[in-house]
């Protein structure tokens, strides 16, 4: 147990409430949060904190315990529980089930309690999750910041017009962000997610990478400028990796367990306005008042999915060479878990010469509507009520219907299709497949070599595509070898051979049967 107070004075609750709040999240109990109270954000010079204090500084921001032997759940009392969230996940397993109702619904369910309900009340389920074909892929990469990947999901675009995309760290297995927008081919758009959040987070990854295609050749020119800004060596190498026969493995399984977890339940709801006839993509005022009513939305859900994923610990699997842990704390805090983490600082001043270049605000592929259609539609909006309804799983369509009623007998807009194609029908030609922006690749650049080990590809950036040099390596071995215990259950290493496999986008997988092993010794 960490050590008393010792009758220093306690820090500004201001000062620590974010970690404590963050590390309630991730279901940390109080002895660990303590720990890494005094570890990571004190300075045990000037300021003390015993269990006892920091229990009730606990309790004055609202975080009262709710473990589970206290909330005394039975398959009954979370029964009606289940049924909302049913609605929504109707697919989601034991873990995943788990995770909800401690997010969602406040409430710190047991495995067996959950496990029995399961058995009980949805025994067809069960059988059907035994049924899933176990299937494993291999990736490598050599800490945390090593690569970003990305990717785009197009399931929803030709059905509802909505288009999406993610960006992950994959080896701490931790989401950069997950977006939906009526388009993601745009290479501006694509790299304006990934600048927001590296002036969000202040440094950047060694390299990014993707499949092949121009709507990533604004972030290979953007990351690759970035790190020439920071590093001249590198001015004659293209820091992005294109992933072709390998494919872009990590991303492919994010999509998969949006496709298990996320999707069911919300594309039944969009279901039903194009099942009613209510919503055609097609149709110009149809398509800007879905955009307008349905992308926010969806945005914010998809916010609370990845927060979820990325504050939740995966299941320990003693094949992984991925560090054990909570997704956000191996990448806050590599070295903790064994691990490098080699991210490169950002001026700020250098994102925005990027953005300016490639990326430029004004430009109209960031406008989720027309600006004079969405001043029309925030003020429809506000009618509706007062204050105007906030947006849920509800009452999505019915706000939708009022705002589209209001655009249609709206006097100034009796006007010929022609006219507003005219005005507003860029936004649906932006959107369009054949639709191309015209940003070439920077000129003149190497590729990244692959680096190797036994027989091994490596296609991260560690010393320009080469690997761990072998200060690197000779580091990895202190933090294996020090005193200093790792964190409980953090790294299970095993002797893999397999080098990078060929993976199939055709192929489903299961977040919690996959295998996506990461080298931390390459």
């Amino acid at each position: 147990m960490p050590p008393g107070n010792q009758y220093k004075p306690l820090p500004p609750i201001d000062s620590v409430a974010p970690a404590i709040i963050k590390y309630w999240k991730q279901r940390k109990t109080d002895i660990w949060i303590l720990d890494k109270l005094r570890t990571r954000h004190l300075d045990l010079t000037e300021y003390g904190m015993g269990l006892s204090s920091f229990v009730k500084m606990r309790e004055s921001l609202g975080l009262y315990p709710s473990r589970t032997r206290k909330q005394g759940h039975d398959i009954e009392s979370i029964r009606e529980a289940m049924v909302r969230l049913r609605l929504q996940y109707p697919k989601a397993g034991r873990k995943e089930i788990s995770d909800l109702l401690f997010n969602e619904e406040g409430m710190s369910v047991s495995r067996n309690v959950i496990t029995t309900y399961f058995a009980v009340y949805e025994p067809e389920l069960v059988l059907q999750r035994r049924a899933n074909r176990l299937k494993r892929k291999r990736f490598w990469a050599a800490g945390v910041n090593d690569m970003w990947c990305v990717d785009q999901h197009d399931k929803w675009k030709y059905k509802f017009g909505l288009a999406l995309h993610v960006g992950l760290d994959p080896f701490a297995g931790r989401y950069l962000w997950m977006k939906v927008y009526w388009t993601n081919s745009n290479p501006r758009l694509i790299l304006k997610y990934y600048l927001d959040v590296v002036e969000e987070l202040g440094f950047m990854p060694l390299i990014s990478q993707s499949d092949p295609g121009v709507e990533n050749f604004g972030l290979a020119n953007g990351h690759t400028l970035l790190r020439h800004m920071h590093d001249p060596s590198l001015v004659d190498t293209l820091q992005h990796r294109w992933m072709n026969e390998e494919k872009n493995v990590m991303p492919e399984i994010a999509w998969s367990q949006l496709r298990r977890r996320f999707t069911p339940g919300f594309e039944d709801i969009l279901d039903i306005g194009v099942n009613k006839g209510w919503y055609h993509p097609n149709i110009l005022l149809e398509s800007l008042v879905f955009r307008f009513v349905f992308i926010p939305w969806l945005q914010a859900e998809l916010d609370a999915y990845i927060q979820r994923l990325n504050n939740s610990q995966k299941r320990a699997d003693r094949n992984k060479i991925l560090p054990h842990g909570v997704p956000n704390d191996i990448f806050e805090n590599a070295e903790e878990y064994g691990a490098l983490d080699f991210k490169v600082r950002v001026h700020p001043h250098t994102i925005q010469q990027v953005r300016e270049l490639y990326a430029p605000p004004s430009h109209p592929v960031f406008q989720l509507v027309p600006p004079d259609f969405n001043e029309l539609a925030q003020q429809f909006y506000g009618q509706i009520s007062d204050p105007p309804p906030q947006v849920t799983r509800t009452n999505v369509w019915d706000i939708y219907l009022a705002i589209l009623g209001r655009f249609e007998h709206l006097d100034s807009l009796h006007q010929t299709v022609t006219e507003l194609d005219d005005r507003w029908g860029y936004a649906l030609t932006m959107a369009r497949d054949d639709y191309h922006e015209e940003l070439e690749l920077m000129p003149n650049l190497q590729d990244l070599p692959e680096g190797t080990r036994n027989g091994g590809i490596y296609l991260g950036g560690v010393n320009n595509g080469l690997g761990l040099n072998v200060a690197q390596s000779n580091r990895l071995d202190d933090m294996m070898n020090r005193d200093l215990p790792l964190p409980h259950g953090s790294l299970d290493i095993v002797e893999v051979e397999a080098p990078f496999a060929v993976y199939s986008s055709d192929e489903e997988f299961d977040e919690e049967q996959v295998e996506s092993l990461l080298t931390v010794g390459l």
